[in-house]
């Protein structure tokens, strides 16, 4: 490793910046073997700084410098200096303009940081540090500057030149070159610029703000995608509509652009006034995209609209602060979905996401507050906690100051701040201030790692006619000292009928009129009693998943069963269902290498059974409420992870309820599943979810009439919903049914990228016993290609997390072949690399030979020469554990 690699950055570090650049003039002449890169920075040192007059220091990565000059004046080598990662002037001017020239080579960087060609197309990607691959610069997020940018390109070639802001000017150049130049009115970080240079269609569309303005929409994709766009320019105008209506915020420049492009490291990137996208979060139709992209592609694109205000116009002054616009950001984008299609649904999916992902990652080596304190590589802390534990942060705010009282604190927050870049506290004490609330214990949710525990105990006193409940708290980590956490605990007791009862607390005059009280849990241990309650009552907890916490709480089945049938919580109604079946499939995990398992307790069965015939819930909400919890989650639950046990106790479960209820879920499905056309609306996705789960539940019976008629459906399906659901059920199993549907896919979709990554993923999702082998040999596919993120991610990222039990193969062939994969990424892209190699985070905590075979990988890995940091990060917090 090199010395620079190991440099370990620190929050407590942080100093503001001994200059600023207040503007920007960018000159890019691309060529197809070079670009060179013409920046004229305007220069002002601080005014708080006295004494010796510091050194310019200026951030670089692979830049050639041909010229450089201060005020005009051409600067002798021995003025300046510049080594691999850095351009040094001493003793500069006060104020005074910079100019520099770099020869760079986009059409060689595989690392997709900085500006790279995405087959025809120039294109950016400078969040979190790659600006400084493009020119040299303060490359940090509390310098804020305005741009203006001139990019010169082949007219024939590249006939659409992008970058943010307002088009100012077009000119043609000599030898068929033409010009396009760009200002941004807005001060803005480096990690926000971006361009676009390519042969690109342009589907657009008009949006009219609420104060008049007309704003065009530009979503820019490559000639072959034209009729894909309708969806994403849609989901654009509902959320720019929803952001004014909740937020009072309105779009500031008459222009917005899409850019699709195919190789990208992220979903997306929201560059001021020019967002650049992955393509899968944009292109649709409904031969090409599930109901579960439709949607997706509806969140990303409000996701990165949202930003204009939170991240853009407000944004971070250090990269420690980065759930400050991601945390905030996924909690609006989640609200517009919960607003767009069912707040109960939405709930369920996000935490479902948040258990899965986040949980995980808490307990494990790369455990982080959401406001880290260092770190060696800012790329790997774009993570799950950032991201969804920042959002439900920010939920806590809302939670606990309701509606009205978040938005209020959201005005103040950019009334305060709108041009700045700014820290997590300023946020906290904007909500605070404007609610007159001392929000300061709020604090440690930013500092401590680990999920919080609840511990809850509740007694009945029917001579006093209270109910005393006790929580207790406990840290997320067992041998971390913190503080106690401020913990909204939303709560509903219910009579022996089901009923909410009203709730007085001990000291109250008069029950509060709602089914459900919110607590706060302050204090390490507390107590609250709550008076007239005549029975012991039912109590229903963490309503809404009111805290990002894991809830200890021992329930018998037959209280779960209950809490299914009655809870008032929709969340509530299926966290009783979920812990239920996971009490029943532990079970059966424990006893899982003992013999034939047991049957399914009855109670269980036929309360599943009353889910099923439920006419109540909508079919979404009937589909993740019938869906077993996933095998890693219940991995979660386990001190061991025994791979085998938990995917055998969970098809056992699947195949004894399908025979139990068979006559239900064929009559569903042969009354859901019918034909009819494709519609993206609310009610028909929720019965093509309830349709498809039904066949799922048939399918594990593994009889040939239900072969046939996945083949059939497979065949016949007018949508990618249904036939991937009937292709995924098909990969599942050995023969000759399986070959031919995925030789039939692909024959079809070869040509369509975003298709072909699913034919990928569901070779390497199936959980037939050759999988390991078909996903080495995937690797040497002619479609295959470690440059293209997407299709990586496909195939290895999916069999490395979305496959534990052939990853997790006893041979140790599934790790052999992560490793080897990850080494011949990580030096081409550092970033995926040390996404995939994540998924041996958790390696500690299986058998011994697992364990093993894992830490041995992790040292062939840790030994390589030249590993990048970001892997070397990952790897060594790994090794630590």
């Amino acid at each position: 490793m090199k010395a620079e690699k190991l440099r370990v950055i620190y929050r407590k570090d942080y100093r503001p910046p001994d200059y600023r650049i207040e503007a920007v003039d960018l000159h890019f002449d691309l060529h197809e073997e070079e670009t060179l890169v013409r920046a004229v920075l305007e220069v002002r040192r601080s005014e708080a700084l006295l004494g010796d007059v510091p050194p310019l220091v200026l951030d670089g990565e692979e830049l050639e410098l041909l010229e450089v000059s201060l005020d005009g004046r051409p600067l002798e080598k021995r003025e300046y200096q510049v080594d691999e990662r850095s351009l040094r002037v001493d003793s500069p001017p006060a104020h005074f303009r910079l100019e520099t020239l770099v020869r760079i080579r986009p059409q060689e960087n595989t690392q997709l940081s900085g500006l790279y060609r995405s087959g025809g197309i120039f294109c950016t990607q400078c969040e979190a540090h790659g600006f400084r691959r493009i020119t040299w610069f303060l490359d940090r997020p509390d310098v804020m500057a305005r741009f203006q940018v001139r990019i010169d390109a082949e007219r024939r070639r590249y006939p659409v030149l992008l970058s943010n802001g307002n088009r100012t000017a077009t000119e043609e150049l000599p030898d068929g070159r033409h010009r396009v130049s760009w200002e941004d009115p807005f001060p803005k970080p480096a990690y926000l610029f971006a361009l676009v240079a390519g042969d690109l269609h342009c589907h657009a569309g008009n949006f009219r703000t609420r104060s008049g303005r007309d704003v065009r929409l530009e979503i820019w994709v490559e000639p072959e995608n034209a009729d894909r766009c309708a969806h994403a320019l849609q989901a654009l105008a509902k959320a720019m509509a929803w952001d004014e209506e909740t937020f009072g915020l309105e779009y500031d420049l008459d222009l917005y652009m899409i850019v699709a492009v195919k190789d990208f490291n992220m979903g997306a990137m929201e560059n001021k006034g020019l967002n650049v996208f992955n393509a899968k979060y944009v292109l649709a139709l409904p031969e090409t995209a599930t109901d579960e992209e439709y949607e997706a592609i509806e969140a990303v694109i409000a996701h990165e609209y949202f930003h204009n205000w939170t991240g853009n116009r407000v944004t971070c002054r250090d990269w420690f602060q980065l759930t400050l616009k991601e945390g905030l950001t996924v909690f609006r984008d989640q609200s517009f979905s919960a607003d767009m299609t069912s707040s109960a649904v939405k709930r369920i999916e996000d935490v479902r996401g948040l258990r899965s992902h986040q949980f995980a990652e808490d307990a494990g080596p790369m455990s982080h507050p959401i406001r880290p304190e260092s770190y060696i590589s800012m790329d790997n802390f774009y993570t799950a906690t950032v991201y969804e534990k920042g959002a439900e942060v920010v939920r806590l705010y809302h939670t606990l100051l309701g509606a009205e009282g978040f938005r209020r604190g959201m005005d103040l927050y950019f009334q305060r701040h709108d041009g700045e870049a700014v820290t997590c506290d300023d946020f906290r004490v904007a909500m605070a201030d404007a609610n007159g609330r001392d929000l300061s214990r709020f604090e440690e949710w930013y500092q401590q790692s680990g999920t919080p525990r609840i511990q809850c105990d509740g007694v009945h006193d029917a001579e006093a006619r209270r109910y005393t409940l006790t929580l207790e708290q406990c840290a997320g980590h067992a041998d971390a000292e913190t503080a106690p956490l401020p913990i909204p605990v939303a709560l509903g007791l219910l009579d022996a009928e089901g009923r909410d009862l009203p709730l007085r607390l001990e000291g109250e005059a008069a029950a509060a009129a709602v089914p459900t009280r919110l607590l706060l849990l302050e204090e390490r241990r507390q107590r609250f009693v709550f008076e007239g309650i005549e029975s012991p009552p039912v109590p229903s907890l963490l309503r809404g998943f009111s805290a990002p916490v894991k809830l200890e709480f021992e329930r018998m089945p037959e209280e779960l069963a209950f809490l299914m049938a009655h809870d008032s919580d929709p969340f509530n109604r299926w966290e009783a269902g979920q812990q239920l079946a996971q009490q029943v499939l532990l079970d059966r995990v424990s006893s899982w290498g003992k013999g034939e398992p047991a049957p399914l307790p009855d109670a269980f069965v036929e309360a599943f059974g009353r889910l099923l015939a439920d006419t109540t819930l909508d079919g979404s909400e009937k589909a993740l409420s019938l869906t077993l919890p996933s095998e890693p989650l219940l991995g979660q639950a386990l001190e061991c992870i025994d791979v085998e046990a938990v995917h055998g106790a969970r098809e056992f479960a699947r195949a004894e309820l399908a025979r139990a209820h068979r006559g239900a879920f064929e009559d569903i499905y042969e009354r859901e599943g019918a034909s009819r056309p494709y519609r993206f609306e609310q009610e028909e996705v929720g019965r093509r979810r309830l349709a498809n789960l039904c066949l799922r539940y048939l399918a594990s019976l593994g009889e040939a009439s239900t072969t046939e008629e996945l083949e059939r459906r497979f065949q016949e399906a007018d949508n990618m919903t249904d036939r991937q659901v009937a292709l995924g059920l098909l990969a599942e199993q050995s023969g000759p049914a399986r070959e031919r549907a995925l030789e039939a896919f692909y024959e079809q979709w070869r040509g369509d990228p975003l298709v072909l990554d699913k034919w990928f993923s569901l070779h390497a999702q199936s959980p037939v016993p050759e999988t390991c082998e078909r996903v080495r040999a995937l690797t040497r596919h002619p479609d295959f290609s470690l440059a293209n993120p997407n299709r990586v991610r496909a195939l290895l990222g999916a069999f490395a997390m979305g496959n534990p039990l052939r990853f997790h193969g006893a041979d140790g062939a599934g790790y052999a072949l992560l490793a080897e994969m990850v080494l011949a990424i990580d030096s081409r892209n550092p970033q995926l690399a040390a996404r995939l190699v994540s998924a041996f985070n958790q390696w500690r905590r299986y058998d011994p030979a697992r364990q093993e075979l894992m830490g041995a990988q992790l040292e062939t890995i840790a030994a390589r020469r030249d590993l990048s940091s970001d892997v070397y990060e990952i790897v060594n917090r790994a090794l630590a554990a």
